[in-house]
């Protein structure tokens, strides 16, 4: 623990329990960096989204790891995993599934689809129809999938990893400001360094390591680590910061509309899960600070006027994080 945790309101982790998810965290993270090189900080955003029970957009060019690190994490946590191709032609039960008739027994039958998994990664989810994007709403917001007035549960932890691709826009589909919201974070994995590309090339000459990775540990593990996340104590001061952080977006300028109600709620979810990453029990600013990028600027829709004469989402969540004081520790 860097400082002393406070334990107001019955919050905070006892140290027992921080050592004990810090070490867990810590083997997840270097068991995925044995595939995804030189990408720490991305990979500990990905993990955030999961143990904060969010949902994660990675935005970046092909072939930079995307599919990697999602499948990478799946098996360092023992997780079921699917991966599912979204093109032009998917179908909502293409993802949810679907009820079948069997004529042995005259019943209709439902046939579970790949979102009944524990992490799923969504592949360049803009190449398909809104519809099909919509397919997921429920089961991100409610761990749940309802077809022909039956509700099933989904299993937990269920992580929803999609991917885009943001240079190639023909046969490709934006996604709704409602789908966008859903996710906690938007990450961007970058090329790696000219010695980190080396060592890929190196570990990759015989075969993909990521046939050899282990779990280190289980989707209990996980869940549990995500009560210990929701258990960090938030001072509220620091509440009221994440409110002034969204208030201000919406009434910036430049933006039409600000960052949601739901998008202060998950800032302060992820900012739970990134203290609990790095071994506090207790959030500080910098933690509120450090996701607020990935966090926020997806969030928001900028005024056509403000878009033209090139300002950006990055730029506004940079101003608002100087115009607003931060709370004083």
């Amino acid at each position: 623990m860097t400082d002393a945790a406070p334990q107001l309101e019955g919050q905070g982790l006892p140290p027992r329990d921080l050592d004990r998810a810090t070490t867990t965290i810590n083997r997840i993270i270097d068991n995925v960096e044995r595939v995804i090189y030189g990408k720490r900080d991305a990979i500990e955003r990905v993990l955030v989204g999961l143990l904060a029970d969010g949902h994660v957009l990675l935005e970046d060019v092909p072939g930079v790891g995307k599919t990697m690190l999602a499948r990478a994490l799946a098996l360092s946590i023992n997780a079921d995993f699917r991966r599912i191709q979204f093109t032009p032609d998917l179908l909502p039960a293409d993802v949810t599934g679907s009820s079948t008739y069997n004529q042995s027994t005259n019943e209709f039958e439902f046939r579970r689809g790949p979102i009944f998994a524990h992490i799923i990664l969504a592949d360049e989810i803009n190449r398909t129809s809104p519809r099909t994007q919509s397919s997921l709403l429920e089961g991100m917001e409610e761990r749940q999938v309802t077809i022909d007035g039956v509700t099933y549960p989904l299993p937990a932890p269920f992580f929803v990893i999609a991917t885009q691709n943001p240079i190639e826009h023909q046969g490709t589909y934006e996604l709704p400001e409602a789908q966008l919201d859903r996710f906690m974070l938007r990450v961007k994995i970058g090329y790696p360094s000219v010695s980190e590309e080396s060592e890929i090339l190196e570990a990759q000459r015989e075969a993909n390591p990521v046939h050899k990775l282990q779990h280190v540990c289980d989707t209990a593990d996980v869940v549990s680590l995500q009560q210990l996340a929701r258990n960090v104590f938030v001072k509220p001061s620091l509440r009221r910061y994440v409110a002034e952080l969204s208030a201000a977006s919406r009434s910036h300028p430049d933006v039409q509309v600000g960052v949601s109600v739901r998008g202060s709620q998950l800032l302060m979810a992820g900012a739970q899960a990134y203290a609990l990453v790095n071994h506090r029990s207790h959030v500080i600013p910098d933690d509120i600070q450090a996701l607020a990028l990935a966090c926020l600027s997806h969030r928001l829709v900028l005024h056509p006027e403000a878009r033209l004469s090139g300002v950006d989402e990055p730029d506004i969540v940079a101003a608002i994080l100087r115009q607003v004081q931060v709370p004083v520790q």
